[in-house]
């Protein structure tokens, strides 16, 4: 298909990490297209992260009212006369908001309503396919392009007021939204313990969290050890991480959002494989993981406790082999 849209839009309304993750595809049509206009739609709370990004417009979608949002959000998307619509997202109302969009390109991943999109391809698994391979198969036939546009976010150039580091640091992140998907909080303490004084760690999450990043920093009996849990906004937590010197995460959003800085990262996979396409993007990164197990990976999400009741997959990691910054 040859020709250059006036407006774009780009529809990722899942997690925040799934947002992230859609800056790939931004990328790509804006360096195809580089005088379109392109908006995101996100779910509303996640736009923050994306407040210093120097070309994207963010839309939000307030799921707590689906239906009112929807139709307001549909009239608006109606109104912009978008040329062409991505939709990242493998929910009804995402395809609802697409088919109806009156775009001449609409491109999404296949469902029942393929035949009212121009262009579909399926989801799938594959090991060494990432989630930003699978959303460039979308764009392909518009950008003409063999090339995979990397995640990227744009941090601002200070960092947060209330936040006062005083030596190299490190940040790590124990909480994940599924408790399978979590490094259980004995592994954080004794992969805390092997930090130097020289190196601060700040265990960093959501407000939800912050209880569980307590207990690690007091069980962990370290003065380098701080407690920054639901302190900042996103955006605060991007330009942290942007100035730290390495990432400790689940496999969850600040992975996405340490990839999407090119952060260095250690990433842990408890009952979630990177065969599912969400695995670190740095360039210095490593996956730590227990490999044999029958019974991993046992869901695609995770769940709130283990199936088979003894969570080996989270226990029996290895800390040892975690790059450890001197």
């Amino acid at each position: 298909m040859n020709f250059t849209p006036n407006k774009i839009l780009i529809i990722q309304t899942a997690f925040i990490g799934d947002a992230v993750l859609a800056t790939s595809v931004a990328e790509e049509l804006h360096t195809t297209f580089p005088n379109s206009k392109i908006f995101l739609l996100v779910k509303k709370g996640n736009e923050n992260i994306f407040e210093h990004h120097p070309f994207l417009t963010i839309w939000t979608h307030d799921k707590t009212n689906k239906y009112s949002s929807l139709l307001t959000l549909l009239k608006k998307i109606r109104q912009e006369h978008f040329d062409v619509v991505i939709n990242l997202h493998r929910y009804l109302s995402s395809h609802l908001l697409t088919i109806l969009s009156g775009a001449s390109f609409k491109a999404g991943f296949q469902s029942i309503l393929k035949i009212f999109y121009t262009h579909t391809v399926p989801h799938f698994f594959k090991k060494g396919v990432h989630e930003i391979h699978r959303y460039h198969t979308l764009v392909e036939p518009l950008t003409k392009n063999n090339k995979i546009f990397l995640p990227k976010l744009y941090p601002s150039s200070q960092l947060p007021k209330n936040f006062l580091p005083t030596k190299k640091y490190v940040c790590m992140f124990p909480g994940s939204v599924w408790a399978t998907k979590q490094l259980p909080p004995s592994k954080w303490i004794e992969l805390i313990k092997k930090f130097p004084d020289t190196i601060d760690v700040y265990l960093c999450g959501a407000k939800s969290e912050k209880d569980l990043c307590e207990y690690i920093k007091i069980k962990s009996e370290k003065n380098n050890v701080h407690n920054i849990a639901g302190q900042h906004q996103l955006k605060e937590i991007v330009d942290i991480i942007h100035h730290s010197v390495r990432i400790y995460v689940n496999d969850s959003a600040p992975l996405h959002i340490a990839s999407a800085l090119h952060k260095p990262l250690s990433a842990f996979f408890c009952s979630t494989v990177t065969d599912f396409g969400f695995y670190p993007l740095s360039e210095d990164s490593q996956v730590i993981e227990v490999n044999g197990l029958e019974c991993r990976p046992c869901g695609v999400h995770g769940y709130n406790q283990c199936p088979k009741h003894h969570f080996k997959c989270g226990l029996d990691i290895n800390v040892n082999y975690v790059k450890i910054v001197e």
